[in-house]
């Protein structure tokens, strides 16, 4: 429906159609190979549910996912408690702490997980010795124990940044306030600050976590049987490309899943702030 000009009353004449250009032409080409593309995928994995490489390797699967979430979940549970006095290192102006917590920062978020992660697994391994001395080589000869440690230590990084960042978003003005009431610095900071810091995290912090899920595949290449390492050796032994395809699915799954809780939950403590 045409609008009417409010001064003279007449109708405004219609948009003119929009002419077939190449760009246009090749835009909608791509669009229908995707979405054929889309249609395929849907059908085969259909067609191949109760294939026998699912049949046989369908619980492999689902031991290297549960493996995959605990990996994910423990690293963020230790990342999130190491960030908290790098964040603050991070924010001092004492060059005492922020320098060394500029420095972590800097090289977690500036090297490779994959590097991270052989430097921990193979590096340890050259001081064997010097680790037996003081008790800790059944620690780094392990693979398990040398990814959570690796994960742990890169995610803080980059949650120590998410949290630093929060922090310095929250206005200076809460903190005039709460001592203005007579509060203390450490009950304004965790009763005030840091409650409206984790508001304004929420989406960064999702991030995160959706790229350590996707990052934790690098587990497989030391020997951890995480779902890539599943799916690494079904193909090894099968030589069929489907196992590829379901991990694919199955990672698409979790991070589909993943993103949907988290903007239910970021809705429910941001529903205040909503007009």
């Amino acid at each position: 429906m045409t609008a009417a000009n409010p001064t003279t009353g007449t109708l405004r004449p219609p948009t003119p159609p929009k002419k077939w250009t190449n760009t246009r032409i090749v835009g909608h080409v791509l669009m229908a190979l995707w979405i054929l593309s889309g249609v395929y995928l849907v059908y085969f994995l259909g067609s191949n549910i109760a294939s026998p490489f699912v049949q046989k390797y369908w619980p492999k699967y689902v031991d290297g996912f549960i493996l995959t979430i605990q990996i994910v979940g423990v690293s963020l549970v230790l990342g999130a408690l190491i960030s908290i006095p790098i964040a603050a290192g991070r924010a001092s102006q004492w060059k005492l702490f922020s320098w060394p917590a500029y420095a972590y920062v800097n090289f977690f978020r500036g090297t490779p997980l994959l590097a991270q992660t052989f430097m921990v697994y193979y590096g340890f391994g050259a001081f064997s010795a010097e680790l037996k001395s003081i008790g800790l080589w059944w620690f780094f000869r392990d693979a398990w124990y040398c990814v959570i440690f690796t994960f742990s230590l890169n995610t803080a990084a980059y949650q120590a940044e998410i949290l630093r960042g929060a922090i310095q978003n929250v206005p200076k003005g809460q903190w005039e306030g709460g001592e203005a009431l007579g509060l203390s610095r450490p009950v304004i900071f965790f009763k005030i600050i840091l409650p409206q810091a984790l508001m304004v995290a929420l989406r960064p912090y999702g991030n995160e976590i959706i790229l350590m899920i996707k990052g934790s595949a690098i587990a497989s290449i030391i020997t951890i049987l995480d779902l890539m390492g599943e799916t690494r050796r079904a193909y090894s032994r099968s030589y069929d490309f489907q196992a590829y395809i379901w991990a694919a699915v199955a990672y698409l799954m979790i991070v589909e899943t993943l993103r949907r809780v988290w903007d239910k939950l970021e809705a429910r403590l941001t529903r205040h702030l909503k007009r």
